[in-house]
């Protein structure tokens, strides 16, 4: 660095040139002073990095607080039949995904027989539905889409979504196009007529997406936000009385901390202003990504309306999207439950009926003082 002034005039006296050289060396005692205090301040990517070990010595039983657990099946929705989650107390019912494309099989005919059916098997063993309405997938194999969508009159009706590796990874319904989002409010509409208040509640899926203006020159950042305000705001009208919730984790076009122009801050605000809970997949309390979206999000402001954590594949592990399976690992159950009930205050966890963690490891911990081990 390289500091400019102006010299001392040959005719000053020594007084005067000795205040200069008095106020430089002030100076430049201060700049590094600073610069070594600037040095020592954290990094605001890891300002919740350690945040876990608060809760690192929870164990099982898990104590009884004001957390609603599911059990999540994704659409899987036999594996709740005859399930051990049915004889388990603190296990409130099930969240069980059901594809736009399965509810609307022709453009203005829905069919809600698997949800009616599920409906009424949890209510028989006293337990209650969370619904996931799915329109994005992570298979390349499976469009969640109704047929009719891909045309061009809805614009071909979704996007494929990739990588960073820019590999194809799955398919997103286009949030962001107008005509597409009627149509999904309309299936908001009657999904609501028929099930609102019945059901525990209704989430839609994950805010995160691999689209850009490169793969869509009708997709913008800008866009994307007001369509997932659009969306919220339906799914609100449509179920005033069942709790509702947007799975709201990363959005297209910021990266936090650094890169926050107010997308996702947005989103967790618009919530609370219209009464739409927020919640988010993959409860990873050491990965910075997640720590500095979703989770900051829960953790750093106060809510009126419900908030939620899904525990997903691999997260038993520490891992996430991975179904493999470890040995001799460390429950991280009580640990989760810990951090979601004392950092995040979460109202819903939904635990991903994973094999063989959620019999071996999570029904186990949540066992009631009056149930047998």
């Amino acid at each position: 660095m390289i500091f400019l002034w102006n010299a001392s005039p040959k005719n000053e006296g020594q007084g005067t040139r000795l205040i200069i050289m008095k106020r430089m060396t002030f100076f430049v005692l201060s700049l590094l002073l600073s610069t070594n205090s600037f040095a020592k301040q954290e990094n605001p990517a890891n300002r919740y990095v350690h945040a876990y070990k608060k809760y690192a010595n929870a164990t099982c039983p898990i104590p009884q607080n004001n957390i609603k657990n599911f059990v999540y099946v994704s659409r899987d929705r036999q594996s709740i039949r005859n399930s051990a989650f049915l004889k388990n107390s603190r296990f409130a019912g099930a969240q069980i995904m059901y594809s736009w494309a399965e509810l609307e099989p022709q453009k203005g005919h829905y069919d809600f027989s698997k949800i009616r059916d599920d409906l009424s098997y949890l209510q028989a063993h006293g337990k209650t539905l969370f619904i996931q309405l799915q329109d994005a997938t992570f298979s390349p194999k499976y469009k969640a889409v109704p047929r009719y969508l891909l045309s061009s009159e809805y614009d071909g009706g979704v996007m494929p979504q990739y990588t960073d590796d820019n590999k194809l990874e799955g398919w997103v319904a286009k949030r962001w196009n107008e005509k597409v989002h009627e149509r999904f409010a309309l299936l908001l509409q009657a999904l609501g007529k028929a099930f609102d208040g019945k059901v525990e509640g209704i989430n839609l899926q994950e805010t995160a997406i691999g689209v850009s203006h490169k793969t869509d020159k009708s997709f913008t950042d800008k866009k994307y936000v007001k369509a997932i305000e659009a969306n919220m705001l339906a799914l609100k009208t449509s179920f005033p009385k069942s709790a509702t919730m947007q799975y709201a984790n990363f959005m297209p076009g910021e990266w936090l901390p650094w890169d926050d122009k107010g997308y996702l801050r947005a989103i967790y605000a618009y919530g609370e202003k219209i009464g739409v809970g927020l919640g988010a997949p993959d409860l990873m309390v050491q990965r910075k990504g997640q720590l500095n979206h979703a989770l900051a999000m829960m953790h750093e402001h106060q809510y009126s309306v419900p908030l939620g954590i899904a525990v997903q594949d691999g997260n038993y592990i520490g891992q996430t999207n991975n179904t493999e399976v470890k040995e001799n690992t460390k429950n991280l159950v009580p640990l989760l439950s810990a951090f979601a009930h004392g950092f995040l205050k979460v109202n819903y966890m939904f635990w991903v009926n994973q094999a063989p963690y959620f019999e071996q490891d999570v029904l186990p911990c949540f066992k009631s003082a009056n149930e047998a081990n």
